[in-house]
Parts: C-alpha cells; structure tokens; sequence
C-alpha cells in the first residue's frame, strides 16, 4: 500500500491555509514551507476593430507538498542513505544521518527539498507521519476550508477520481518521478511544462526553498 495526496483545483481558492496549517504545526520559520500555493496565470487582452474585446486570460491556484514519489530523484541521489521510504511510500530524511549535502535539492524535479544551511540539515514534507501513525490526516488536508485536498490509500483515491491527472502546471511531468497525487484540474488548468504561464507568486514560492 501506498499513501498519497489528491488536490482539486476546482475547490482551491489559494487562501494558503494547507501552507499556514503546516508550518504552524511543523513550527516551520516564515523562511521555510513543506507545502507552497503556486498562483499560475497567462494569457491577454485584445482589441478587436469592432470594439470587442478578446481574451484568453486564465488564473488557477495549484497547492503541491512532497509527492512522496514512487521514483524519488531525492532517494537516488543523496550519498548518505539519509532520505528513506518506508512501507507506506512516505519519503522522508532522516535528521540523524542527514549531513547537509543538498544533492537532493538539486535532484528533485518539484523543487521540495529545503536545505537549512544554520542547520546544516535537508528538509521536507513527511506526510505528518507522527499523525499517519495515530490514524490521522496530515495537517494540511484536515485544515483546507474548501476540501480541496484528500489524503489516503492511492489505490483507493484513484477508484474514486478516475478522471484525476497526475500533473499540471507549473509542476513538473509526472513521467519524471511518478508522484503519489491525483489532481482535477480546473478548466483553465495547463499541461506540465506548458510556456503560455507563469508562477505569478514566484519568489513567494521560490524564495523558501533558497534563503541564507
């Protein structure tokens, strides 16, 4: 059996209560964030000779953690062994063996893995694995006012979301590392590595994971 995350981007409004959820329970610094809210949004406006106006504008909010992969880029690279994968398919780093090197940082394609360098130490999402445990929810998807995320056994959220996709943008191609999520994609919603947007909210998203 494998975990794994479902997101409905039809239900999520961006509010970043999945986010705030997580570092309040992770007691994570405003430096540092498991889970990011990508604003991604393109398109334009014009003019037409008769007055109207054209549009293909698009806006969607995409909530996205650790995937907890069934190929980890992380797990292959690290030289230490730190970054494991139990009988659930949860990937973590183990702090004990952890040494800093940040070779999974650079591996992985989503951009998940937090280098702490006061700490000397990787860090990422671990499914709330202390709550997994004790036959809870990871603290995201129990905190999401809309239920625009869904945790639980893959198996049994792909039989209930058969329609669901395994990545749209600005994620990576899911061919990469086969994440354990599901997504219904809004209407607006674009291919992996669609060029017609961009991450509105980039050094937002960007700027946890390359602090100082």
């Amino acid at each position: 059996m494998a975990y794994g995350f479902y997101f409905d981007s039809t239900r999520c409004t961006g509010c970043r209560t999945c986010e705030m959820a997580c570092k309040d329970y992770k007691d994570l610094p405003a430096e540092i964030a498991f889970r990011r809210v990508f604003d991604y949004e393109g398109g334009s406006c014009a003019l037409g000779a008769d007055g109207t106006v054209a549009s293909d504008v698009f806006m969607y909010h995409v909530s996205d953690a650790c995937n907890h992969c069934e190929n980890p880029k992380c797990f292959a690279a690290c030289p230490t062994g730190a970054i494991e994968k139990d009988d659930d398919g949860i990937v973590f780093i183990n702090q004990e063996t952890c040494t800093g090197n940040g070779a999974c940082v650079d591996a992985c394609p989503y951009g998940v893995p937090i280098l702490v360098k006061e700490e000397g130490k990787a860090k990422k999402c671990d499914m709330c694995r202390d709550r997994v445990a004790e036959g809870k929810q990871p603290i995201c998807v129990e905190a999401c006012p809309l239920r625009a995320l869904e945790w639980g056994d893959l198996d049994e959220l792909k039989a209930a979301h058969p329609d669901a996709v395994a990545g749209i943008a600005p994620l990576a191609d899911p061919s990469e590392t086969v994440p354990s999520l599901l997504i219904n994609a809004c209407p607006a919603a674009k291919e992996p590595g669609d060029t017609t947007g961009f991450v509105a909210n980039e050094k937002e998203v960007t700027g946890v994971a390359a602090f100082e």
